[in-house]
């Protein structure tokens, strides 16, 4: 496994019943292998895994992201660290109005 990619964590014995969904739920029995990290058990989410501090909250692009609702807060990005995101109130003719102004300003729109 890849040192920096962090393992897909399941909920434990997911796989054998069609009720249990797979999306991680904390084991708190009292004798539960995956609890007591045995080996060969899943790997359970801790705070080792966490991304350093100054790319957490990053979109996969790099930019941090920004949520505009009109034109007028497009003035406020910075285009060489954000990147914009619209929305999802904002209605077609607003959006193009948008999307016209921010690409007169060179800011990169994650949703056009």
């Amino acid at each position: 496994m890849n040192p920096r990619k962090k393992p897909d964590f399941k909920r434990w014995l997911s796989q054998a019943y069609v009720r249990l969904k797979e999306s991680w739920r904390r084991p708190r029995a009292r004798q539960s292998k995956v609890r007591r990290k045995k080996k060969g058990k899943p790997k359970a989410p801790k705070i080792g895994y966490g991304a350093p501090r100054e790319l957490r909250f990053l979109h996969p692009s790099g930019y941090r992201e920004v949520l505009v609702r009109n034109v007028k807060e497009l003035e406020r990005v910075d285009p060489k660290e954000e990147a914009v995101r619209i929305a999802a109130t904002v209605g077609r003719k607003k959006r193009g109005e948008i999307l016209k102004r921010a690409e007169e300003l060179g800011l990169k729109v994650l949703n056009p």
